[in-house]
C-alpha cells in the first residue's frame, strides 16, 4: 500500500435572589443616553476597531486549539475523530499550510481521497514550495493503488516529483515514485526510484525490501 509519511454539559447553578452574569462581547452601538448624545462616527468607528480585534483574538484562540487536538488525535492514528477540528481549523484560517496539511491527512487516513484533493490543490497554490503538500496532494490523486486508473497515476507521479523537484530528500516522494511506476510496469524506473530513495533514507526498509525483489525478479 502507498503510505504517506505526510499531526460532559455545562453545568448551570441556581441561587436564590443571585443571577448570573455572562461575559459579553462588546457591541456596537451600546451606549447610554447620554453617551448617545455625544456620539460621533469616531465612536462607532473605534467601537467596531474593537470588536473586530475581540473576535479576531477569539478566532485565533480557537484555531490554535482545534489544531492541536486535531493534529493530537491524528498522531495517534484517530483521523475520524479529528477530521471535525481540523475542518474548523481549516474554516478559520483556510491558508494556513499546516491546516491543510493535517486535513488533507486526515482525510487520507479516513479513505477519502476525494475530500482531500481540493483542500491540499488550494493548499498548493498558497504554498506551492511545500514538498510535504506535494506528497499528500500525489497521495489523493493516486487514491487506492490497486484501483488507480492511469490519468490517477500520472498526476499522483506529477505531484511526487514536483515534492522531489523541491526537496530532493523528501521523505517517502521517490519511494512513492517507485510504488507507481512498479504498478504500471515500469520496472527500470521503479528501480532508479527505489535507489534514490535509498539514497535519501539509508534506513528505508520498504523500499530496500522491494528494490530488492524487483531486481531478483528482473
Amino acid at each position: 500500500m502507498l503510505s504517506v509519511h505526510c499531526n460532559s454539559g455545562p453545568r448551570h447553578s441556581h441561587v436564590e435572589g443571585i443571577r448570573r452574569r455572562r461575559v459579553r462581547p462588546p457591541i456596537i452601538g451600546r451606549m447610554s443616553e447620554h453617551d448617545q448624545s455625544a456620539s460621533t462616527p469616531q465612536d462607532f468607528e473605534s467601537e467596531r476597531e474593537r470588536l473586530d480585534t475581540w473576535l479576531r483574538a477569539g478566532n485565533e484562540r480557537q484555531f490554535r486549539q482545534q489544531l492541536r487536538d486535531g493534529t493530537r488525535l491524528l498522531q495517534q492514528g484517530k483521523a475520524k475523530e479529528a477530521l471535525p477540528l481540523l475542518k474548523r481549523a481549516h474554516e478559520i484560517r483556510p491558508d494556513d499550510a499546516d491546516a491543510a496539511l493535517n486535513l488533507g491527512g486526515a482525510y487520507l487516513m479516513s479513505g477519502r481521497h476525494r475530500d482531500a484533493i481540493p483542500v491540499l490543490e488550494r493548499a498548493v497554490q498558497q504554498t506551492p514550495d511545500s514538498a510535504r503538500l506535494w506528497i499528500s496532494l500525489g497521495a489523493a490523486y493516486l487514491g487506492n493503488p490497486i484501483l488507480a486508473s492511469e490519468e490517477q497515476q500520472l498526476k499522483a507521479l506529477s505531484a511526487f516529483q514536483r515534492a522531489l523537484q523541491i526537496d530532493p530528500f523528501a521523505p517517502s516522494a521517490a519511494y512513492n515514485i517507485g510504488l507507481v511506476h512498479r504498478d504500471r510496469g515500469e520496472i527500470d524506473l521503479a528501480i532508479a526510484a527505489l535507489r534514490r530513495a535509498i539514497k535519501s533514507d539509508p534506513g528505508d526498509r520498504d523500499a530496500r525490501r522491494l528494490l530488492e525483489r524487483l531486481e531478483r525478479e528482473n
